[in-house]
């Protein structure tokens, strides 16, 4: 065997350090904040975009990185080809204005012809032919620095614009390629075979891109000031041609994961195309989930949280379909583990944090998938029976939404049985579900365009704000730049007082006003820039223009209660994490003057118990008046610390860390705002705990003066309550619920009569019909609610014993389902709550509940004989299992 791949990227990163390359650390698949463009780290240059668009002053010149990189534009062929891949490592060499593309073509031939030992007589290089569009002809220059080093002319090879010139977008910083390819010989090919076609002769291995114009208009190109080098190696790929096997999939990475599915199967690889396929797909998905979790991704239904449960979602059907036994993606991810922990050590430090949630998304998704391919059999059957060409958008969105079938995994099982899905008609519905998503957040009009007047600003300004902050609430200074947009003015000082949102922190309000002349400014936001800050603002008198000396004022009220606020959170974070685990990791949060809110990793809902230890634990480090300090130090020893990092979030090489009490159980990477110490917060409450999303939760809490408010308005309602019930406030509660408990018989027996007039119970148990040693009732009772449905149900139970019983009523829009179980039935796989929850989505709704005992709604009458059909199904196939 050649180079294994640690051999590979040993190589490489010492080959560059050598040419005086800094080499920075691989960044996070979760790319940082001020970068909304993409929800992964899809290329190497990703992390370094800052950079090239001149936003941020990079740490040096020229730069070497082994980038973990995940994108799933090609997840459909996954296992299909030799090699396409969801998460790979690229290589990549960077210089910001430093060399240019004879030294980078030089660099990429002596690692090629020295470093990886490939004959020189094998490399073709490939460069832009040019393109009229863009009044471009041929890079010559690119032509001459290969053929300086030796290259023969006729091994470059023109390509078009489609092949050789990247551009990120239809405007901005752009340039053409020069691509390295490794000759593999005829027998992989024809004679005429050129690289950059459609042939497997030669395998591309280097991309090299010469970035040098700013396009803008479209086809309209300007020169940049600094030219720059992005050069993308594929690890994978370069690891198949070093060990000269067929496909990545034989590589040193990814071979004992195929051996560990072929252990788990029983099956062999390269025997049919449907086992190795399954084979490649578990290999490719388990290291990009296993890598995901670890950098902090949780799945969930939303965002990055939908790709990861895509990813997992297709591994588990793959592993069902060779009949893998539980708990095999846990097997997968510790393989994956032992091969790359050594190189990524959060592989290893967050090897509980996988297997929490690998074990938990097999579970609950094995679940639905057994009933979600059940009525996927439905539905291809009756298309097949009608002879339709595949199944309708709506029950394609239907297995989406109810059962979290992704539509990918829809397509291929169809696909099974050669039909189709509407495809456009489920993303119509898809739409309309983002839309209804949208109309509900609510959305800030022009912030974009904001920003990006912002932006501009700052690029123009010819230099960085001090932030001072940390130190003054209060300071006179410079207006460096100005300019208005839409009523409002962008400024620029040269030093700012004002915190710019970020971090989950809201920006500083305040004034700005000028110290010579009448002139007075109200900050409305301070926008993040990079490193760097814009502050809006809306004149309240005179004018502010670029040169004018000003005293920017923090409002310090609204800034001390976000402070307490900020330090509040990593408080509740702490605790959180001592009392539920260490899997508990923030996901998001808002820090304003008013309240925080804080979103966490967690798969299910705090016990009252839980949230009542939490929030005394927060108020008990409160009342110990720890102290909270903000140290400046490196991020290796911050992490040797122990201190949190934010997922997404970007760090140099020097960070700021906030650590409260002697650190023990609070230490954070923050540049946020703190109070000096834990008894300036004065008090904390929690308003209320929810889900935010599958496998997230949110807690809303306050501090200080507006936490003491609320507990004065609570104490005001109890002592009235007192007064009302004739009792002292400490027995209020225990004698409304006496009240309740007295008004529920009440009503209680004001149904049961209503209910024994309208219903003949023994004429409907009388319909129970036998199913495999239970009885089953599926009948619809007229004119009924939800809770009297229940009181039938329970007088059916005692005259039915041992049954599954299943109620429906409907009136004008409305639909009521009741499914009651048995426990004995349950122990047979029969469950109230998966039976109503089917039997809803017939009638356009949904509900739940217990396995014994389970209630839903509906808005579609029409469907309720469809609903009983699809609960009869649910318990007679559990029935007979």
């Amino acid at each position: 065997m050649g180079m294994s791949s640690d051999e590979i990227r040993r190589t490489y990163l010492e080959f560059f350090a050598e040419q005086d390359h800094r080499r920075l650390p691989s960044a996070s698949l979760i790319p940082a904040e001020h970068d909304p463009s993409a929800l992964f780290t899809i290329a190497g240059m990703h992390p370094l975009k800052p950079y090239f668009l001149g936003r941020e002053r990079p740490p040096y010149p020229r730069v070497a990185t082994c980038q973990k990189t995940f994108r799933t534009v090609d997840i459909d062929i996954i296992g299909t080809t030799s090699r396409h891949l969801t998460f790979f490592e690229m290589l990549g060499n960077f210089s910001f204005g430093d060399y240019f593309k004879r030294e980078a073509a030089r660099y990429a031939w002596e690692l090629s012809t020295q470093g990886f030992g490939f004959p020189p007589e094998k490399i073709w290089i490939t460069v832009f032919a040019g393109a009229d569009e863009l009044g471009l002809g041929p890079d010559e220059e690119a032509i001459e620095a290969w053929l300086d080093i030796g290259v023969p002319r006729e091994r470059i090879v023109e390509c078009e614009r489609s092949e050789n010139f990247w551009q990120a977008g239809p405007t901005g910083p752009c340039g053409p390629c020069s691509e390295l390819y490794l000759d593999r010989g005829l027998q992989f090919g024809q004679a005429d075979d050129l690289p950059g076609g459609e042939n497997e002769r030669f395998l591309e291995y280097w991309n090299l891109v010469f970035m040098q114009f700013d396009q803008d208009p479209i086809n309209t190109l300007t020169p940049l000031p600094a030219q720059n080098i992005d050069t993308g190696l594929g690890l994978n790929r370069l690891a198949s041609i070093q060990q000269d096997k067929p496909s990545v999939f034989e590589t040193d990475q990814f071979a004992p994961l195929i051996e560990l599915g072929e252990e788990l199967s029983g099956r062999r690889y390269g025997r049919d195309y449907p086992t190795d396929r399954a084979l490649r797909l578990l290999a490719d998905h388990s290291r990009a989930m296993t890598f995901l979790i670890a950098d902090g991704v949780v799945p969930s239904n939303e965002d990055r949280g939908y790709v990861l449960r895509r990813v997992m979602r297709r591994a588990i059907q793959q592993g069902r379909s060779l009949e893998l036994g539980p708990g095999f993606l846990n097997r997968y991810a510790d393989v994956v583990t032992e091969l790359m922990g050594g190189e990524y050590r959060e592989l290893v430090a967050e090897r509980n944090l996988v297997r929490k949630w690998l074990e938990s998304e097999e579970e609950s998704f094995g679940r639905t998938l057994e009933h979600g391919l059940k009525r996927l059999d439905e539905l291809i059957a009756r298309a097949r029976a009608s002879g339709a060409e595949g199944i309708a958008a709506s029950d394609a969105f239907l297995l989406h939404d109810t059962y979290g079938f992704p539509i990918d995994l829809t397509l291929e099982l169809v696909a099974e049985h050669d039909l189709g899905v509407d495809e456009e008609g489920f993303e119509v519905l898809m739409e309309d579900q983002r839309q209804r998503a949208r109309a509900s957040a609510g959305r800030f009009a022009g912030g974009q365009e904001v920003r990006e007047h912002a932006a501009d600003l700052a690029g123009q300004a010819g230099f960085a704000t001090e932030f001072v902050g940390y130190e003054t609430t209060d300071r006179e200074t410079t207006v460096g730049a100005a300019a208005g947009q839409n009523g409002r003015v962008l400024i620029k000082l040269v030093e700012s007082p004002f915190y710019a949102t970020g971090g989950g922190q809201v920006a500083d309000s305040g004034y700005v006003e000028c110290l010579s002349g009448d002139c007075r400014a109200r900050v409305e936001d301070v926008l993040r820039i990079g490193d760097d800050q814009v502050v809006a603002v809306v004149p309240e008198r005179g004018t502010i223009e670029a040169g004018e000396r000003v005293r920017a004022s923090v409002d310090r009220a609204a800034r001390h209660a976000t402070e307490g606020n900020h330090t509040a959170t990593h408080l509740l974070h702490a605790a959180l994490r001592r009392r539920l685990g260490t899997h508990v990791r923030q996901a998001g949060s808002y820090v304003g003057p008013d309240k925080l809110r804080f979103d966490f990793t967690h798969g299910k809902a705090l016990t009252p118990e839980e949230l009542d230890d939490v929030e005394e634990q927060v108020n008990r480090w409160i009342l110990e008046a720890q102290p909270v300090r903000a140290l400046t130090t490196t991020l290796e020893e911050a992490r040797h610390l122990g201190a949190m990092a934010l997922f997404g979030e970007k760090y140099g090489d020097v960070v700021r860390m906030v650590e409260v009490g002697d650190g023990s159980f609070s230490r954070e990477l923050c540049g946020g705002t703190h109070v000096r110490g834990t008894a300036e917060i004065g008090l904390f409450k929690v308003l209320s705990e929810g889900s935010s999303a599958a496998n997230m939760r949110r807690i809303e809490a306050i501090t200080g003066a507006e936490a003491v408010e609320l507990m004065r308005r609570h104490d005001r309602a109890l002592t009235e309550a007192g007064r009302t019930l004739r009792v002292p406030p400490e027995r209020v509660a225990e004698e409304v619920a006496e009240l309740r408990s007295q008004v529920r018989a009440l009503e209680r027996a004001a149904r049961r009569g209503a209910t024994e007039e309208a219903v003949d119970v023994d004429r409907l148990a009388a319909a129970a019909i036998e199913r495999d040693g239970a009885r089953v009732l599926v009948t619809e009772v007229r004119s009924l609610d939800g809770k009297a449905l229940l009181d039938v149900a329970d007088r059916l139970k005692s005259k039915l014993g041992d049954a599954a019983i299943v109620l429906g009523s409907s009136g004008e829009n409305r639909v009521d389902l009741v499914a009651s179980v048995a426990p004995a039935l349950v122990a047979r796989g029969v469950r109230a709550g998966q039976i109503v929850k089917l039997a809803a989505a017939e009638v356009g709704g949904g509900g739940g509940g217990r396995d014994t005992l389970a209630r839903a709604g509906g808005r579609d009458p029409a469907g309720l004989p469809r609903a009983f059909e699809a609960a009869r199904a649910a318990i007679e196939s559990a029935l007979s299992a």
